[in-house]
């Protein structure tokens, strides 16, 4: 779990911390426990994390999920929600996930593995029980949040979709736009220094669409029960175990913190495999140890003491630490001004004092090509106000070390004792947690060395073996998969032990003595040496250079891309080369199907081909050969890594899959079919869609014969029936579909929530 169960810790350990809040009250200026009320100055803006929220956004944990019916409930509960906002002074902004995140791909590999397990939970449901399956399995179908992004669009809610480090994006968004609070589920979130942080599990509307509730998380008062200062959060999340270094590297100094004598001792040598101790005890140990360490700027001390019984990899390790604590201390920076109010605060004569207006701050730039340097242990600089200016309790700018001690013990500057109580009267949305202060500059502030590049898992998987992995090539077999230099690895962000045998993590547990506790334990206990071994859960594999793309279509791509306009993939393509295609609700023992990745992979060769302009480059190649007399040369093929899991094919590694172009007609190349304005280009980009779905008849652009509202309907299951080899729809499946999209009858989803599926006669494809 390492960092990311730090959200759940608060939910179960710090009830004081969560509290429900109504935002239209918020919006309105009320004021908790009765009060005076003023109109709004501005709209309450909050800022939405899709990536938390699908299910609140989809519908709220509707029922029926699988079945069918999903789109037309989801448009009329997104309707209902922008109307709520509208209505009640709320201005939402959602920001989707559309990075690829190749540093945290260890993470999404073990998720993949989850996903699928709870596929086949609720395929075996629908077939056993015919109900929908329970809401604890809910997996978001494909492309859902595709759709969600175009209807919000159509809804006029704003939309942005992240591009390299999407929490880092989300929170540089939410400080550079002044918005009041942050809607999100996750525990960076949390451990970073938002003004207001609200619950995207919690997000509920009412049925009369007038109340929109969710919880509040006062980060002040988790600081209070863990008694920790919220400056030492960075190197409290890099202890916990993170997407930079993963918490099985920390495994041995976790259980060193228990000791021996701890009663979950014993589970550490349990069939000699990794086992790590529970999360909310781990928290525990971890702020206990956080809140001792004398010198919090020396990071070099610490690490030696973190891994000081460290067997392997003990250098990278370190790196890796201080690479944490860079990129929590990033998300940490104090916000360079205060978040514009327009509740009142009542000072200290009763009456509200009205807030400025709103100034936009100077644009926070997050670097989105970051350099692999040595990172720097972080200098504190000493407070830049003058006392008792700041309208906090306390500094960030650790007060143990910095400030006058006044003859007291560390315990005692470190407690929460002294942190006044705010009053009942203070609105929720107005209460200052002490975790903002309102300075101009930051206390932790790290340069663009500490963003981390691409990490190296070292985590277990507890998914398929890498026999089903094979990696296969449609078209040429090519010589390269085990080469690349070490340059063309950094290149693309993949460290170079990440291509080394990982048949060194299953060594016998008895050869060698692992970590053992931490200095203050005093002694070495022999635990599996999986402790100290590298045991990575995904492989990378080092690709051919990508042909070039014109600059107009990258900008045009890009900005695309960041405002919500494009599919993600497209710009992942055309950038790095390589996709992650997520797990889909398929019947795995279903053995005449295929599965969906490799069902639409050709779909992806042929736009692959499209993309990179290959049909027109290769025609221009040839044509300059023919008249020089010369043989047309050999074309290295333009390889995509593609990042899936499906029956058998663990995500671990990456299918190199070919990028292919048309035979009938050369498409011509990226930048005209997309930025043509003239009639022909028009026609040239719905020829190019109907090529790539293997629709290219002049029947299919006949209203007559296909409505042009269902171009794409058609268009997918004529694919599906033209599939070679398997049958993939039956006579009365593709009935199905037609009456589902031509009977008005069916447009309602209270009628399809009323619909039986039949065992008998269900479908493996959802």
């Amino acid at each position: 779990m390492g960092v990311q169960g730090f959200q759940d810790y608060i939910e179960k350990h710090c009830p004081s911390a969560v509290v429900p809040v109504e935002l239209q009250k918020l919006a309105r200026g009320s004021l908790v426990g009765g009060g005076r009320q003023r109109p709004p100055q501005t709209p309450l803006r909050l800022l939405v994390d899709a990536d938390n929220c699908l299910h609140r956004l989809y519908g709220g944990f509707y029922t029926d999920w699988v079945s069918g019916g999903q789109w037309n409930h989801m448009l009329g509960y997104l309707a209902a929600l922008a109307k709520a906002c509208f209505g009640g002074n709320i201005e939402l902004f959602v920001f989707f996930n559309g990075a690829l995140e190749k540093a945290r791909l260890h993470e999404w590999v073990k998720r993949q593995g989850n996903e699928r397990q709870t596929a086949q939970q609720i395929v075996s449901h629908v077939q056993n029980k015919g109900t929908p399956p329970p809401k604890v399995w809910f997996l978001p179908p494909v492309c859902m949040a595709h759709c969600i992004r175009l209807a919000l669009i159509r809804f006029h809610v704003k939309v942005a979709q992240s591009i390299e480090d999407h929490h880092q994006e989300v929170i540089g968004f939410c400080r550079e736009n002044g918005f009041h609070g942050l809607v999100a589920y996750d525990s960076d979130y949390a451990l970073c220094n938002i003004p207001y942080y609200f619950s995207a599990h919690a997000l509920k509307l009412s049925r009369n669409g007038k109340s929109l509730t969710t919880s509040q998380y006062l980060m002040h008062e988790v600081a209070k029960q863990l008694d920790l200062n919220p400056n030492r959060f960075p190197i409290f999340a890099a202890l916990l175990g993170n997407h930079i270094l993963p918490d099985e590297d920390l495994a041995s100094f976790h259980w060193s913190l228990l000791g021996p004598e701890h009663p979950l001792a014993s589970l550490k040598v349990r069939a000699h495999q990794l086992v790590l101790p529970p999360c909310d005890v781990v928290i525990k140990a971890v702020a206990d140890y956080v809140r001792n360490i004398q010198d919090t700027s020396d990071l070099d001390a610490i690490a030696k003491d973190v891994f000081q019984h460290s067997q392997s990899r003990t250098d990278d390790k370190v790196i890796r630490f201080k690479r944490a604590i860079g990129y929590y201390s990033a998300t940490s920076k104090p916000m360079s001004f205060h978040p514009p109010h327009y509740l009142a605060r009542p000072n200290p004569f009763g009456m509200p004092g009205m807030v400025p207006p709103y100034v936009p701050p100077q644009m926070f730039n997050i670097p989105h090509n970051p350099l692999q340097a040595k990172p720097l242990a972080p200098q504190v600089p000493s407070p830049g106000g003058a006392p008792g200016q700041s309208p906090y309790p306390y500094s960030l700018t650790e007060p143990a070390l910095t400030l006058d001690t006044g003859g007291k013990n560390l315990t005692e500057q470190n407690s929460y004792s002294n942190i006044p109580h705010e009053g009942k009267h203070t609105p929720l949305y107005e209460r200052s947690s002490p975790i903002n202060p309102a300075q101009s500059g930051s206390p932790n502030h790290v340069d663009s060395t500490y963003f981390p590049g691409s990490s190296t898992s070292s985590s277990s998987d507890n998914d398929e073996g890498s026999g089903g992995a094979t990696n296969h090539i449609t078209g040429n077999k090519i010589g390269w998969e085990k080469t690349g230099s070490h340059a063309e690895q950094q290149a693309r962000g993949d460290p170079g032990d990440q291509v080394k045998a990982e048949g060194s993590s299953t060594a016998s547990s008895g050869s060698q003595l692992a970590e053992g506790k931490g200095s203050q334990m005093g002694t070495i206990q022999p635990i599996p040496c999986l402790l100290s071994m590298p045991t990575r859960n995904h492989m990378d594999i080092t690709t051919p250079p990508l042909p070039p793309v014109a600059p107009e279509v990258l900008r045009v791509a890009e900005h695309r891309h960041k405002k919500g306009l494009m599919y993600p993939y497209i710009f992942h393509v055309l950038t790095k080369g390589e996709i992650k295609i997520a797990v889909s609700i398929e019947d795995e023992a279903n053995k005449d199907l295929p599965p969906a990745a490799l069902l639409y992979r050709p779909v992806r060769q042929y736009v692959y081909g499209v993309l990179f302009s290959l049909a027109e480059s290769r025609k221009k190649t040839e044509r300059l050969a023919f008249r020089k007399n010369r043989l047309p040369p050999e074309f290295s093929p333009v390889i995509i890594k593609e990042w899936a899991a499906y029956k058998g094919k663990s995500p671990q590694t990456p299918e190199l899959v070919e990028a292919l172009a048309f035979r009938e007609w050369t498409c011509p190349n990226l930048k005209r079919l997309w930025l043509g304005k003239a009639v022909e280009d028009k026609n040239r980009r719905m020829r190019a869609f109907l090529a790539c779905m293997r629709s290219d008849t002049p029947a299919m652009l006949n209203p007559a014969n296909v409505p042009t509202h269902l171009m794409v309907l058609c268009c997918v299951l004529r694919y599906m029936v033209q599939w070679p080899g398997a049958r993939i729809l039956r006579r009365q499946e593709l009935d199905a579909f037609l009456a589902q999209a031509l009977s008005p009858k069916l447009y309602e989803p209270d009628q399809l929530q009323e619909l039986k599926i039949i065992p008998s006669v269900l479908t493996s494809q959802f």
